[in-house]
């Protein structure tokens, strides 16, 4: 049974929340991001201005799980992880 939009959007937070809380992350987390994130922008109640910090999100999940130090890349994003999670609130 698939998670409504509130649920994935909830999991999305949750994840970017421990990256910038803890500073580490794993493998595992970064192809969830981009399950959810691919499940949000097909459905048809995600709006236009969601869709381009999604993106942002996919690509930062994208370049963590290729990385050679996932922490190291989690650690440089702390801005924007700290925007996207201000981002998710507003649409949320």
């Amino acid at each position: 049974m698939p998670i409504q939009y509130h649920d994935q959007v909830s999991l999305l937070k949750d994840i970017l929340s421990e990256h910038q809380s803890e500073c580490c992350g794993t493998v595992a987390e970064c192809e969830q991001l981009e399950r959810v994130i691919k499940s949000l922008m097909a459905n048809s109640s995600t709006g236009q201005n969601v869709k381009g910090v999604l993106e942002d999100i996919y690509f930062y999940s994208q370049s963590g799980k290729n990385s050679a130090s996932l922490d190291q890349h989690i650690e440089s994003h702390q801005d924007q992880l700290s925007q996207w999670i201000q981002d998710i609130d507003t649409f949320s």
